[in-house]
């Protein structure tokens, strides 16, 4: 049987929104094992000075629990 956790995580990017998502798993892979899922929840920007300065993906992520 597999139990699977939910988390939600943000990722950013000055690029776009696709690089914003990419880097939330990227960096949530340097501490998260057996992730099986990412869903993107909303994306939104932050604008400075009359221009898009970031890119946000906030998302949901599952990965399955380990057990001994």
């Amino acid at each position: 049987m597999e139990v699977y956790k939910i988390i939600n995580i943000v990722g950013t990017s000055e690029k776009s929104f696709s690089d914003a998502a990419k880097n939330a798993i990227l960096e949530a892979e340097k501490t998260v094992r057996k992730i099986r899922r990412a869903e993107v929840k909303k994306f939104d920007i932050k604008v400075q000075n009359d221009k898009v300065s970031l890119y946000r993906a906030e998302m949901k992520i599952s990965f399955e629990i380990e057990r001994k």
